[in-house]
């Protein structure tokens, strides 16, 4: 059975006291009514990853993750965090290949590839991102540019490696523009990104990866989303930011 997560992607907000306000709420909501087997994750700005992690220590089912990491494990990268860092630091998860990440800061699939390595080195869980633009959505190939992203930064992993990574699906188009993402076009990418690790690591490894939904998942659509047979849980951004919102999210299943 595939691992049910709702991880939340807090991007630059929250002052240091607003952000143990808000992980004290999201642990306190977590032990009294998310289910056990639903894999909750906070990913705070890096400041805020020590303190937080110590917030919900305890709680098997709740973690953090950092937003990212730099591809080397040291050196003179002034302002960059390392995955030997993070892990150091006791975190579990980071995100890598964020949208906003590959659009404002120019990463490469090639780039990402070696941000995984790190990862998995230091024994980190990538939650790794894809997804298409507007303009790729409305071309003929949109699902071939996401699979492309999966096939240069990850499918030179070995199927051990590669079933320790999280895949998460943004689609672009649907977010901030007014356009929405509908359950069934969800579940057509999730299914297609399914069918292509599958053509490369066997069904087997592709029915054990969890795939997440990142396109402007909330309290109002999650159950609907969830209910996608290929729709494992949902990489959440502003709806991230309330305790409540979050947790009706996380209990969406």
């Amino acid at each position: 059975m595939r691992k049910k997560i709702v991880a939340g992607n807090w991007k630059m907000n929250k002052t240091a006291q607003e952000a143990f306000v808000l992980a004290t709420e999201v642990a306190e909501l977590v032990k009294s009514s998310v289910s056990a087997d639903v894999q909750v994750i906070m990913s705070t700005p890096a400041l805020y990853l020590t303190g937080v992690n110590q917030v919900i220590e305890g709680i098997p089912n709740l973690a953090v993750a950092a937003q990212n990491c730099h591809e080397k494990a040291s050196g003179a990268y002034t302002g960059e965090i390392s995955a030997p860092m993070l892990a150091s630091a006791g975190v579990q998860y980071v995100i890598l290949g964020h949208s906003e990440r590959r659009q404002y800061f120019a990463e490469t699939n090639e780039q990402l590839a070696a941000k995984t390595d790190a990862a998995l080195a230091n024994g980190l869980t990538p939650l790794f991102c894809c997804g298409e633009s507007l303009e790729t959505r409305e071309g003929a190939d949109f699902l071939g540019h996401v699979t492309q992203q999966l096939t240069e930064s990850l499918f030179h992993l070995s199927a051990e490696e590669f079933s320790k990574v999280v895949i998460a699906y943004e689609p672009i188009w649907a977010i901030g523009t007014g356009l929405t993402a509908s359950s069934d076009q969800a579940q057509e990418m999730h299914a297609y990104l399914r069918a292509h690790i599958a053509k490369k690591y066997g069904q087997s490894v592709a029915d054990s990866i969890s795939i997440l939904y990142g396109g402007s998942c909330n309290a109002k659509n999650a159950k609907e989303l969830f209910a996608c047979p290929d729709v494992d849980g949902g990489l959440i951004g502003g709806a991230s930011l309330v305790a409540a919102d979050f947790i009706t999210i996380a209990t969406s299943y």
